[in-house]
C-alpha cells in the first residue's frame, strides 16, 4: 500500500498532536496533576504499542538501539512533560505557537547530526514562517488561565523546543534502521519508566475518575502521532518537514476556543497565513526539486 506524501503524514501528526494538547489541558484543568497525566498518558500508550509489538513477533532490538532510545526518550520525555506544564499558565494557541521556535531549531540540529544541507528557500521560508509565529505570539488572547505565570509558561515551552527539536532530529536518525512499529513503542515504553517513579513519590497515582476516558484517548492520539512521524521523517529531510508543524496554530486557535472559550487576537490569524504561506513555498521547492532530480514533469504536489 503507498503511504501519503511525507508532508500529508506530518500535517495529520500536528492535528493529532493539537488533540492531545487541548484533551491533556481538559484533564490537568479537572483536577489531575501535570506528572500524573504526563505519565499515565504514556502508561496507557505503553500498554497498547507493547501489545501490537508482541502480536507482530518483531525481534527486541540489540541493546545500542535500547540505549539510544533511552537516551532519545529523556529527552522526549521532558520536552513533553514542560509543554504539559505550560498548558496550565497560557492559552493553548500561545503554547503551540511559541512552541513552533522548535521548527526553526530542527533545520540547524539535523545540519550539524545528520548533515543535511541547508538550501537558502528552505531557510528563507523557515524565517518567514518563525516570523508569522513570532508575530502571532504578541497576539493578547482572552480566556487563558486566571492564575497562570506567563514568565513559567513562557520558559517551560523554550525548554520544551529544544528537546523537541533533537528528539525529531534523532528520530530520524533511527528511522533508516528501525520500522515505526518499534520505534512508536519505544516512545511510549521508556517514558512511562522514567515518570512511574516520580509520579509514585511526588504525586496521586492515578488521574480523577472522569478522567480516564480522555486519557485513554489521548494514548491512542499520542500514538497516532509518532506513528505519523516516523513513517514521514523516514521518507523526507527534517528541514523540509519542519515548516509544516506550523499548522498546529490553526488547529490550537480552533480548539481552544471550542473547548476552553481562548479568543485569540488577529495577530494569530495573520501569523498563521504568513505561516501557510511559507508551507506551500517550502512543499513546492520541495517537490520541483525531487522532479528534477528524478527528469520527470513537476506535476501533482502530491504525487
Amino acid at each position: 500500500m503507498r503511504l501519503p506524501h511525507p508532508i500529508l503524514l506530518v500535517c495529520f501528526g500536528v492535528i493529532f498532536g493539537c488533540g492531545v494538547d487541548a484533551v491533556m489541558k481538559h484533564v490537568m484543568m479537572g483536577g489531575t496533576s501535570v506528572l500524573t497525566a504526563t505519565a499515565w498518558r504514556y502508561i496507557l500508550g505503553s500498554v497498547i504499542m507493547v501489545a501490537l509489538f508482541a502480536a507482530s513477533r518483531r525481534p527486541v532490538p540489540a541493546l545500542p538501539a535500547i540505549r539510544f532510545h533511552a537516551l532519545r526518550s529523556l529527552a522526549q520525555v521532558i520536552s513533553a512533560f514542560a509543554f504539559f506544564y505550560s498548558l496550565t499558565q497560557i492559552a493553548l494557541a500561545e503554547a503551540v505557537v511559541m512552541g513552533f521556535t522548535a521548527a526553526l531549531m530542527i533545520a540547524p540540529i539535523a545540519r550539524v547530526i545528520l548533515g543535511e544541507k541547508m538550501s537558502p528557500v528552505t531557510i528563507g521560508a523557515s524565517l518567514v514562517g518563525f516570523a508569522g509565529a513570532a508575530l502571532a505570539a504578541t497576539a493578547e488572547t482572552a480566556g487563558g488561565p486566571a492564575d497562570g505565570n506567563r514568565l513559567y509558561g513562557t520558559g517551560a515551552i523554550l525548554i520544551s523546543a529544544v528537546l523537541y527539536a533533537l528528539n525529531i532530529v534523532l528520530l530520524r536518525l533511527r528511522t533508516k534502521e528501525e520500522d515505526s512499529l518499534t520505534l512508536v513503542t519505544f516512545m511510549n515504553v521508556f517514558p512511562a519508566l522514567f515518570l512511574l517513579p516520580f509520579m509514585l513519590l511526588f504525586t496521586q497515582w492515578t488521574p480523577q475518575a472522569h478522567s480516564w476516558g480522555p486519557m485513554i484517548g489521548v494514548a491512542f492520539l499520542g500514538i497516532g502521532i509518532w506513528w505519523m512521524m516516523t513513517l514521514a521523517y523516514a521518507k523526507a529531510k527534517a528541514q523540509t518537514l519542519a515548516p509544516f508543524e506550523y499548522t498546529g496554530l490553526i488547529w490550537s486557535a480552533l480548539l481552544g476556543y471550542v473547548f476552553f472559550q481562548e479568543i485569540p487576537g488577529w495577530r494569530v490569524y495573520a501569523g498563521a497565513a504568513i505561516i501557510i504561506a511559507a508551507c506551500l513555498v517550502v512543499a513546492f521547492e520541495t517537490h520541483f526539486i525531487a522532479r528534477r532530480e528524478a527528469r520527470v514533469p513537476a506535476s501533482d504536489i502530491l504525487t
